[in-house]
């Protein structure tokens, strides 16, 4: 495993992780993670080969699955010591997760899907100044959605358009941590480039720290921090 680390800019912890080890049954090896500090603003890139936990990592920063042992720190919480319903609305208030399937609703609009957080969190409806469909309306366009689309269900638009919506349901309400599976897997060169520059735009003008998982090494460079598992260079 291998950490780089370039220039980073000041502030106030947003992760910290502390000797992470996971493992999916008993039988198992277990996975072991080197230590996160990111701060507020910071943005870490995470690559490594199949199978070295990415994506489980992920999960863990979320809540959404607990390591064996060692601690998760979200913005000063210890997300180990809440409950799950209070590590779920932890996560809605406080965190955007672009997961690697979409995870979109079916029979929703597309613009029903990026104002879902604002239903599920008064603190991200809040960051609108309770105007989520205009909020929305906003990112669908710098994302290149279609106008005609945007009342359309998600299950009539490409693969590439849903992650798009993905991406802008995660943005929305200016969550403090995004955390991104593979976000520009389905996008070709013009799109995510266009994403990657919307994201980190975004993130700048909110002092949000990414983690943003891809393969995609030519992304890299846009990124505080570089995270390697599995022993990749």
């Amino acid at each position: 495993m291998n950490i780089e680390t370039a220039q980073q800019p000041s502030g106030s912890s947003a992760i910290e992780t502390r000797q992470l080890r996971f493992r999916w049954a008993k039988q198992q090896t277990p996975l072991h993670f080197p230590d996160i500090q990111l701060n507020r603003g910071e943005h870490l890139f995470l690559r490594g080969p199949s199978g070295t936990g990415k994506s489980t990592l992920l999960s863990m920063l979320a809540g959404m699955m607990l390591p064996e042992t060692g601690t998760v720190n979200m913005l000063g919480t210890n997300l180990s010591k809440l409950k799950g319903g209070a590590r779920d609305q932890f996560r809605a208030d406080h965190m955007g997760v672009i997961f690697q399937q979409f995870n979109l609703v079916p029979y929703l609009s597309a613009l029903a899907n990026v104002t879902l957080p604002c239903r599920l969190s008064a603190r991200r409806r809040q960051q609108t100044q309770n105007h989520p469909e205009t909020v929305a309306t906003s990112l669908l366009q710098q994302l290149s959605i279609p106008e005609p689309l945007w009342h359309r269900q998600v299950t009539d638009m490409s693969i590439g358009q849903q992650q798009r919506v993905a991406a802008a349901r995660a943005l929305i309400g200016s969550p403090e941590v995004i955390l991104a599976d593979e976000p520009t897997s389905a996008l070709d060169t013009d799109n995510r480039n266009r994403f990657i520059e919307l994201l980190l735009t975004l993130a700048h003008q909110h002092r949000c720290s990414v983690v943003f998982v891809s393969h995609d090494r030519s992304l890299a460079k846009h990124f505080h921090q570089q995270l390697s598992l599995g022993g990749e260079q």
